[in-house]
């Protein structure tokens, strides 16, 4: 069975053969696991087998990058939203923000042009390559992009868009339509040009540690329409849809269900959303991708860890409708030894019907298989 086919079933809510496998560890994540025995020739992708590939354009404004300040420790440069950012040289954690490219209506009114669709949008050679190797290999492929209100948080700052929301409803609506005339325009163009896409994976977050960062009757209000259309155009190509939405956004799966969307990730244990509690809930309408503490990832007792696999999957792959992956990127306190005791666990639970755990080849068999 290739990813394609086992991806596709999981969104369909079926069981095949084991539980889709795929993950987000951190490029400083990576340089440690290097040094601690991962092969440098090889991606983690190809070494554990990750199972989806993405695609996509650039919907940005196209703003030059400068770099405006570099140390051994920090690096500090202006992005192509307009605004400009202070990262760890090895970006290894979220940035701290310097400065916003649109803090009023103007601004955004300036700005608007720049979001046109255009073929330039795509890296028409270096996605051609990576489509067709990723097919032949049977991987399942995804129109990836960024939208609605997590888009905008890269032009304006959280509480200005927040307030933006509530006192300038119209202002918001114009933003994230025009974003959705951009990401529609470039899909479209990318499968007239002959890609095949297996479902679109799109990012949006919404929540935070404690909840929402607004209400769903604003979701319902100001983004609903935007997302269903979204939604709509990607079904009719028969693409299912997953929406990566950090924090806790319990609360909006039941709009979240009626926008189309198919399935949520990553279920941050952190933020409270547990994927055991949501399969319950919504496990007839709404697949789920993530929820593995990475926190137990890290911990010294491989007890932990364990539990943490063995209780949550086996009750949320019953029925189909659930993808392995960390409750977000996995950090570098995750050590190489540790993240392939992870990988065994859950190819191990993560198995369906009567196979054995040693039917079922871990990360270097699959690697080396290819």
């Amino acid at each position: 069975m290739t990813s394609r086919d086992r991806i596709r079933a999981a969104l369909d809510h079926k069981e095949t053969d084991r539980i889709p496998i795929h993950d987000s560890p951190w490029n400083a994540t990576l340089n440690r696991w290097r040094r601690e025995g991962m092969p440098d020739d090889i991606t983690p992708a190809e070494y554990f087998d990750y199972e989806m590939v993405s695609i996509g354009p650039d919907l940005s404004p196209r703003m030059p990058v400068k770099i405006l300040e570099k140390n051994e420790a920090y690096i500090t440069e202006t992005t192509q939203f307009g605004g400009i950012r202070k990262n760890f040289r090895d970006y290894s954690t979220t940035p701290e923000v310097i400065g916003w490219p649109i803090t009023t209506r103007e601004d955004w009114e300036r700005m608007k042009p720049r979001l046109e669709p255009d073929f330039t949008r795509v890296d028409w050679v270096s996605s051609r390559v990576k489509w067709e190797r990723a097919t032949e290999e049977g991987k399942f492929i995804t129109f990836n992009a960024a939208m609605g209100y997590d888009q905008f948080q890269l032009y304006m700052n959280t509480e200005e868009l927040l307030m933006a929301l509530v006192t300038e409803p119209d202002w918001a609506m114009d933003m994230f339509r025009t974003h959705a005339d951009l990401l529609l325009a470039m899909a479209e163009m990318m499968i007239e040009k002959e890609f095949t896409f297996d479902g679109a994976f799109l990012y949006n977050d919404m929540g935070y540690r404690n909840g929402l960062l607004f209400s769903p009757d604003t979701y319902r209000e100001l983004l609903l329409e935007t997302d269903k259309r979204i939604c709509d155009f990607f079904h009719s190509h028969d693409m299912p849809v997953i929406l990566h939405s950090c924090g806790n956004i319990k609360e909006l799966i039941p709009l979240l269900i009626e926008a189309g969307f198919d399935c949520i990730q990553p279920l941050e244990v952190k933020a409270g959303m547990d994927v055991v509690e949501l399969k319950a809930l919504f496990g007839d309408d709404m697949a789920f991708m993530g929820g593995i503490d990475v926190r137990a990832m890290s911990d010294s007792d491989p007890d932990v860890i364990e539990k943490e696999i063995r209780e949550k999957i086996e009750v949320a792959k019953q029925g189909g409708g659930y993808i392995y992956h960390s409750d977000h990127s996995v950090p570098k306190d995750v050590s190489f030894e540790q993240y392939l005791r992870v990988m065994e666990l859950v190819q191990k639970h993560g198995i369906y019907g009567e196979a054995s755990a040693d039917e079922v080849p871990g990360p270097k068999e699959a690697a080396t298989a290819g």
